[in-house]
């Protein structure tokens, strides 16, 4: 398990790299003349990735923003309770936004959809998504039911 999360991490984090990587090599070349075609449509797909994985590792990790003002003066019952109830909010909202998605890539997936410049496959990319919801919407779900250790 610490393989696949060291995994997920290096991959998230290369994306961005990626990302990062692509977006300052287009600001050079549009200043010396020498574009870089569809520099966008590859930083939309390092983000895409980078972005679910980290929401995908804070979620495993039980690493999201917290406003701890109000929950530090609970009781570790009282704290417990409330994990398991944000626990299932958040697998609820993420159902959702999977449902959601998934009802675009089921419409679209004959469509062939594909980004404007230089064809990017955006079904791919949906798929993709589609499985890091469904792996958040199951991390939550199994907060939500076992026992913090």
């Amino acid at each position: 398990m610490k393989a696949l999360r060291t995994a997920v991490t290096l991959t998230g984090g290369i994306a961005l790299l990626a990302a990062t990587g692509i977006d300052a090599i287009s600001v050079i070349g549009r200043h010396v003349g020498l574009p870089f075609r569809g520099s966008i449509e590859l930083v939309q797909l390092a983000v895409l990735v980078a972005g679910t994985l980290a929401l995908l590792v804070a979620t495993v990790d039980r690493s999201h923003a917290k406003v701890h003002l109000l929950v530090d003066r609970m009781s570790d019952a009282a704290r417990a309770s409330l994990d398991r109830v944000s626990a299932l909010l958040g697998a609820l909202f993420f159902a959702a936004l999977l449902a959601g998605s998934v009802w675009l890539m089921a419409d679209l997936w004959s469509g062939h959809e594909e980004s404007e410049v230089i064809g990017v496959p955006w079904r791919w990319m949906r798929l993709f998504a589609n499985g890091v919801l469904a792996a958040i919407v199951r991390a939550l779900l199994s907060q939500a039911i076992r026992r913090r250790p």
